[in-house]
């Protein structure tokens, strides 16, 4: 999934911020237990993710796609003293594992996990107010998370959607679903004139939307 020269990566990853001991763990057991590992975001991505949260200290966010939990523990990291972030989680098989991974953590006590369909504990959620929005889950859907959640980011707020360059397919010629669902959604939010966005070439390619 990285589009970068693994020189340059590698580069990139012995300059920041070194990968917490607890991320390290998750990482290892992720690649040892878990089908798919490469989904995970990673010691770079990780500290972009963290470095957001740390900028914009938020009360709250909200995460479609919890996976092992790394991306929510980075996030978590920025969070105010009564900060909480919602991560949404359709595979309940996981359950056990986030446990242990959050308990290796002092934001632990800072994140729940919902279990499900993400559109029915948005839902749910439809009380809160984010001031950051990561969505990392499936991909076909991630136009229909955007647009679901957008009512609910605060102005100045940021939504964050991870994959977007597609192994770099979407400014290629490939026309499979889903990189197509992928163009869709760049091209959407790149004429949005509610928001200011960027996408950054890190790993496979983060969108960054800031809501006006």
């Amino acid at each position: 999934m990285e589009i970068l020269d693994s020189n340059l990566q590698a580069y990139l990853d012995n300059h920041c911020e070194p990968e917490p001991e607890a991320l390290q763990f998750i990482n290892r057991e992720t690649y040892l237990k878990v089908l798919k590992p490469n989904m995970l975001s990673g010691h770079y991505q990780g500290r972009v993710l963290s470095m957001l949260s740390k900028m914009m200290q938020p009360k709250r966010i909200l995460e479609i796609g919890t996976f092992t939990g790394y991306a929510t523990i980075c996030l978590a990291e920025g969070l105010t003293e009564d900060g909480i972030i919602h991560t949404i989680e359709v595979n309940g098989e996981m359950e056990e594992m986030l446990k242990k991974h959050f308990s290796l953590t002092d934001v632990e006590k800072k994140i729940k996990v919902h279990f499900g369909p993400a559109e029915h504990v948005i839902a749910a959620l439809s009380t809160e107010m984010f001031d950051i929005v990561f969505i990392d889950a499936d991909k076909k859907n991630n136009l229909l998370y955007f647009e679901l959640i957008f009512d609910q980011v605060r102005s100045g707020g940021i939504i964050i959607i991870d994959n977007v360059l597609w192994k770099g397919k979407v400014y290629g010629t490939e026309k499979d679903a889903d990189t197509e669902s992928f163009r869709k959604l760049n091209d959407r939010i790149a004429v949005d004139t509610r928001v200011e966005k960027l996408i950054l070439p890190v790993r496979d390619g983060i969108l960054i939307i800031r809501k006006k």
